[in-house]
């Protein structure tokens, strides 16, 4: 056991793969419900879809909500068991006492995991989700299937709330009207604590995580990403042991959102071991 695992007191176990599935209809995504679980005085929101012999965990960035996943979970299809998170204090969770630190959004799902009694899961992590996403991999390996992280943040040489908002408003600039009519909707839900909760995503610092990682693990980014630049995505795969890149083109940070067919070839290729 590293001394990272003995500080914090973190259990280990073998990582698993998995194989995904095909496409779904997105008003049965909607309908599906949607359940609370609270552990240590905070609640996440879960919606489970489909079928799977392992679970792929679905965790949102800063400012969204479950409901950004709901074009990928559809291009993943039936065939691939999804379950979407609201993290506390996004999207249909209540806000917790105090806005939570990666690392304890960490523990939360990785609580509920044990709880659910899902085996080893798939985590996509898009934005934050890859912080929060590389914490449960780091702390509760035995828990993680494999990961994809899609547009990781922060970037380590802009890691200020000004530079994240001027890289977010760069990007934002060349998405389409649906992907920033969602992104605001699901921003103005995030409250008003949403500075605090920028805050803890900065101050969070994944790479001092990324080369605990056992998982296999997909950097994902979209060939536009003015948020999670080349050279960051670069960093992030070597600093991963065994992690593999992939681009998607035409996409910039929001490409879960934003047409996901292609995103979800690459997920659906990575978790064949193609």
């Amino acid at each position: 056991m590293c001394d990272y695992h003995r500080r914090h007191g973190i259990d280990s176990g073998p990582p698993h793969r998995l194989a995904a599935g095909s496409v779904a209809v997105m008003s049965a995504i909607e309908s599906s419900p949607v359940a609370p679980f609270t552990y240590a005085g905070a609640t996440l929101m879960t919606q489970e879809r489909g079928r799977g012999d392992r679970p792929i965990v679905l965790i949102h960035g800063i400012g969204m909500g479950m409901g950004v996943f709901a074009d990928l979970i559809s291009q993943l299809g039936e065939a691939a068991w999804t379950i979407a998170l609201d993290l506390p204090g996004y999207g249909s969770a209540p806000e917790p006492e105090r806005v939570l630190t990666m690392e304890r959004t960490a523990d939360l799902i990785a609580a509920f995991l044990r709880d659910r009694g899902t085996g080893p899961a798939v985590l996509v992590g898009h934005s934050m989700g890859t912080q929060v996403a590389v914490e449960v991999a780091a702390r509760h390996p035995h828990l993680v299937d494999t990961l994809v992280l899609v547009g990781p943040t922060v970037d380590r040489r802009e890691r200020s709330g000004r530079q994240q908002l001027l890289r977010l408003l760069q990007d934002v600039a060349i998405e389409s009207p649906k992907v920033i009519v969602r992104g605001a909707r699901e921003y103005l839900r995030a409250g008003p604590r949403l500075g605090l909760k920028m805050h803890a995503m900065i101050v969070h610092r994944p790479e001092d995580v990324y080369p605990l990682v056992s998982a296999p693990t997909l950097v994902l980014r979209g060939e536009d990403d003015r948020v999670a630049s080349r050279d960051w995505c670069a960093f992030v795969t070597a600093s991963i042991p065994g992690a593999r890149a992939a681009e998607v083109p035409g996409h910039g940070h929001e490409a879960m959102i934003r047409d996901a067919a292609p995103a979800a070839r690459e997920i659906e290729r990575f978790l064949r071991g193609e």
